[in-house]
């Protein structure tokens, strides 16, 4: 494993642990402050599915009803106004 050393002014610090701790969780596995462990926290952001959406499944082939092609889209204001 590889260790970085950075310097920073103590009052650019908090900016510095901010964008280390919002670093894809996993890319650091230890971050040390003057010798001390600190304790990171989890990534706010956590990814709602892990499957992969392929375009063909995606825009106007979607058939979940989220999107429409246009054509569809013209039907359903037609009925909306009849």
């Amino acid at each position: 494993m590889r260790k970085i050393e950075i310097s920073v002014e103590d009052e650019k610090l908090e900016t510095l642990l901010g964008i280390l701790e919002n670093l894809k969780s996993g890319l650091i596995a230890d971050l040390q402050l003057d010798g001390k462990a600190l304790k990171t926290r989890q990534a706010q952001y956590q990814a709602k599915t892990k499957k992969v959406i392929y375009e063909q499944e995606s825009g106007t082939n979607d058939t979940s009803g989220k999107y429409m092609n246009p054509a569809a889209y013209k039907n359903q204001l037609k009925k909306k106004n009849v």
